[in-house]
């Protein structure tokens, strides 16, 4: 069960579209949101003088997805920022996590760094620019449980500070939640609706023959979640999904299950029936 916990937004010039330092209570690590643009100011902060891992985030290539990310660690943080702000074009802000007094060194922001990648893989809610995981750190069990438990805080705080790249679907479905279907030629699932948009549950059959309607992002949605190892290959028509996922909206989530286009508040409906549409409006 999570902690509570309270989490402190500094703004050091007073303006949201400006710098963010976020430090969780009774945690050694401290991060920060520096978009492109306050590049200058941000990089001068004492944070960034040794080890930490960063994102930089900005639109993705393609529609299949709102993100792209890249995943990257250093013991200078300055000076690998300042090689990416000069030489590295598609990002908009850099979120960065580093730890006071001297709480992180290389093989822990190396371990940091291939377990954010290889979970942004995993849960394929952003498009990862980076083309390998990292190799692999050997770290005794005190510093694998330090850098696990760091791990988690980071998890923790990425969604507030705009990041969703390594957001998956929650362990147990939460209280109160409606559980809601979806079905058409080749195509049977079912899902709820979560904060960050739709959740479509674990060993629902997608349709693979798409139809005209079918929009090129959505296209491009599967075979991303192909690639990533999300989607199994059952026959011609259909794939299977091997693990909870969460598209960004019910219509995606509808799209990617019918392949075709969809309006997922009048296709996702409960076993009497009743469409997302109806409960949303009787909320």
């Amino acid at each position: 069960m999570s902690k509570a916990a309270s989490v402190e937004i500094f703004l050091p010039a007073g303006s949201t579209d400006g710098i963010w330092k976020v430090q969780k209570s009774n945690w050694t690590g401290v991060g920060l949101v520096i978009p492109r643009s306050h590049f200058t100011d941000g990089r001068q902060r004492a944070e960034l003088d040794g080890p930490g891992v960063y994102v930089l985030q900005g639109p993705a290539d393609g529609d299949a997805f709102e993100h792209q990310v890249y995943v990257g660690e250093s013991d200078n943080l300055k000076k690998r920022l300042d090689e990416h702000f000069k030489k590295t074009d598609f990002w908009t802000r850099a979120i960065v996590f580093a730890a006071k007094e001297g709480g992180l060194n290389k093989a822990h922001v190396r371990q940091l760094e291939s377990a954010l990648i290889t979970r942004a893989r995993q849960v394929a809610r952003s498009e990862v620019a980076n083309s390998n995981v990292g190799a692999p750190v050997v770290l005794s069990e005190a510093d694998e449980a330090m850098v696990e438990g760091f791990l988690g805080d980071m998890l923790t705080l990425y969604p507030l500070m705009g990041v969703v790249a390594f957001e998956g679907a929650p362990a147990k479905k939460p209280d109160g939640r409606i559980l809601l279907y979806c079905s058409g030629p080749d195509a049977e699932a079912s899902g709820y609706e979560v904060a960050e948009g739709f959740l479509v549950l674990e060993g629902a059959l997608l349709r693979r023959r798409p139809v005209p309607s079918r929009y090129p992002s959505v296209t491009r949605r599967l075979e991303a979640l192909e690639q990533q190892g999300l989607l199994e290959v059952l026959n011609d028509s259909q794939w299977r999904l091997v693990r909870d996922h969460v598209f960004n909206s019910s219509s995606m989530a509808a799209d990617c299950v019918l392949g075709r286009s969809a309006n997922g508040r009048t296709e996702w409906r409960t076993e009497d029936g009743i469409t997302l549409k109806q409960i949303q409006e009787t909320a």
